[in-house]
């Protein structure tokens, strides 16, 4: 590898861009295509599913190498819900940042070994940042925590965005949101009610309807 590519590999690294690493197999030419860039290249649709899938391979005679930021899923609410849903997403190899600014649940009691932040979401999230590869999750019920974290993740290119509540707690919340300026398709990116419909019934089956959403999300689209 030239020591060039390897620098622009580690600058995409640093600045959590996804990026794939082309060999030509039989002149060792090199090229890197950025998840943007790659809408427009000629190996476009194999590139789309090896960002997707997290999956390197050959096409055409050359070798894509994915760079993919680690995951990461952002959870607005320390809640018994976000401490089912932290070890399912761990073991899906996310890292996991949980928001609330209510001291008595943000604990590392209730949260071991789980990066904390005992304050605001609109305090946190522009420290840590969002991006393509972040997923956020609004638990709390309370739009005071809610809907500050939601406001940012629209404004991001976040895969994936969800919120608890029910139909009506939804539909409250697209009010709020419409009154706030946004669209209804912008609005319409917020999965909610929140997870897969498959008849959860618990803070773990939740979860797990969550993870699945998620994971639906990630590798297909939507």
């Amino acid at each position: 590898m030239k020591r060039q590519t390897l620098e622009a590999l580690l600058a995409a690294r640093a600045g959590r861009q996804a990026v794939a690493l082309i060999t030509d197999l039989a002149s060792g030419a090199e090229r890197i295509v950025t998840r943007a860039q790659s809408k427009n290249d000629p190996l476009a649709e194999k590139l789309d599913e090896a960002f997707r899938f997290d999956q390197s391979g050959t096409q055409d005679g050359q070798f894509i190498n994915i760079h993919n930021p680690p995951l990461r899923l952002i959870i607005i609410g320390a809640v018994h819900i976000a401490q089912a849903v932290v070890p399912m997403a761990e073991q899906a190899g996310y890292q996991v940042a949980v928001i609330d600014p209510r001291g008595a649940f943000a604990t590392g009691a209730r949260f071991p070994g789980v990066e904390l932040h005992a304050d605001w979401p609109d305090e946190v999230i522009p420290r840590i940042g969002l991006d393509a590869r972040t997923a956020l999750i609004a638990l709390t019920h309370d739009p005071k925590i809610d809907d500050p974290a939601l406001n940012a993740a629209l404004q991001a290119d976040l895969f994936y965005i969800g919120a608890l509540g029910s139909k009506k707690t939804q539909s409250s919340r697209q009010e709020r949101l419409k009154a706030q300026g946004f669209s209804e398709a912008s609005i319409a990116r917020i999965h909610g009610p929140i997870g897969l419909n498959i008849g959860a019934k618990g803070a773990p089956e939740i979860a797990i309807s969550i993870m699945a959403e998620m994971t639906k999300a990630l590798r297909l689209g939507g």
